[in-house]
């Protein structure tokens, strides 16, 4: 699943430069998830000790899988062009936090893809594994939590590895946003009108009614079968569902109004920039004590954006006894975090929490040169200037 926008969560790791969190309900889900393999594992084993141990791994390993389809994702949409903010976490399973939207129909259609093909390829390792070990029944017996008295607890736990993910498989492709089938179906459409907000509501209300089939599901489940934990849990996750394909309907009509404006149309043309050969003296005496401004862009001699150079930088290496560092030397880390294409639409500055951090991105053309600064002011005052007379 993928999302737009950050998130609070707890770090627990990075692969591939990419933040993996998760929030306090995912906790939560894990011990729940342990104490309900539990004892599956003890009747597999036959011992409440090694059961446990079984119950810990299937769990871990079950959200190791969750992590890697998020990948799957983030990797794609990086490869696109994407940013990928991180990867969170929690109570439903995993979601990867982009920058921005899918730009066209073949980008949204192998950002959605990726997920699924990496559960896929888990599944299949598993069913591999299972032949090998001649246990093919053992996905079966751990879809139902019914033990084989001849089968291992390796088999056991193989088996509920393979038969989870297949699961999710299966129900994750369901075209209905925002499962990626449903985001499969949105590019399919999209590639088909050629309008993605038309896309996207077909794929919301679709979403929708998946949602309302859950809810009404788990409701039943809770009062007439009396499965009361399974059909709440069925309940509110249709319910996050509804919310998110609701949200995505209603984004649509906020994508028109403001479709068309790009970075730049708003964005200041003359920003104020500090050459890469600038010793730290001068641009401390020439910029920032002139502008009293803690940051400036600086462009090599073709005007190519090459990071910013912050006021603490430059006083750093001057009271460190090296006034002649050039502002090139004294750069921030990561240029291409804080761009933006100047042709991108407006849209995607809504989806930066870099413009919020430093309250403005460096608009550059395909080359990387520097064409302006947008600012948040500049963003809030065109959405103020442009909603109303849309509307």
């Amino acid at each position: 699943m993928k999302d737009m926008g950050g998130g609070s969560s707890i770090q627990l790791i990075r692969l591939f430069g990419i933040r993996i969190g998760a929030s306090y309900s995912w906790f939560f889900v894990l011990f729940l998830l342990i104490w309900l393999l539990s004892g599956y594992f003890t009747d597999v084993t036959g011992d409440s000790t090694q059961g446990f141990i079984y119950a810990v791994s299937a769990a871990v390993l079950f959200f190791v899988s969750l992590t890697m389809h998020e990948l799957g994702h983030a990797l794609v949409a990086r490869r696109e062009g994407i940013s990928v903010v991180g990867i969170d976490l929690w109570f439903f399973g995993g979601v990867a936090k982009m920058s921005r939207d899918t730009n066209s129909p073949g980008e949204e259609f192998r950002v959605a893809a990726a997920g699924p093909a990496v559960t896929l390829v888990i599944v299949a390792i598993c069913a591999a594994i299972l032949a090998v070990l001649d246990s093919p029944s053992a996905a079966g017996q751990a879809l139902t939590f019914s033990s084989d008295p001849g089968a291992s607890a390796i088999e056991a736990l193989v088996g509920y590895l393979g038969a989870v993910n297949a699961f999710l498989l299966v129900f994750n492709l369901i075209p209905a946003f925002p499962l990626d089938g449903g985001r499969l179906a949105r590019s399919l459409v999209w590639k088909i009108t050629g309008d993605r907000n038309k896309a996207t509501r077909a794929a919301g209300y679709a979403g929708q009614g998946l949602a309302y089939l859950m809810i009404g599901l788990g409701l039943a489940m809770a009062l007439f079968y009396e499965d009361a934990f399974g059909g709440l849990w069925l309940a509110v996750l249709g319910w996050f569902l509804a919310t998110a394909a609701r949200s995505a309907v209603v984004g649509t009509s906020f994508t028109e109004k403001i479709d068309g404006i790009t970075v730049e149309d708003i964005m200041d043309r003359e920003p104020v920039t500090i050459p890469a050969d600038t010793p730290a003296l001068r641009a401390q005496d020439e910029w920032f004590l002139r502008y009293r401004w803690g940051w400036f862009p600086v462009v090599d001699a073709t005007g190519t954006f090459l990071g910013l150079l912050r006021a603490e930088r430059v006083d750093g290496a001057i009271a460190a006894g090296q006034p002649m560092l050039s502002a090139g030397e004294l750069l921030d880390e990561d240029a291409a975090t804080w761009r933006v294409g100047a042709s991108e639409p407006l849209e995607v500055l809504l989806g930066r929490p870099e413009l919020r951090q430093l309250g403005a991105l460096m608009a550059v053309d395909d080359e990387g040169r520097l064409r302006g600064v947008v600012t948040m002011q500049q963003v809030q005052r065109a959405l103020t200037a442009v909603l109303p007379s849309r509307v």
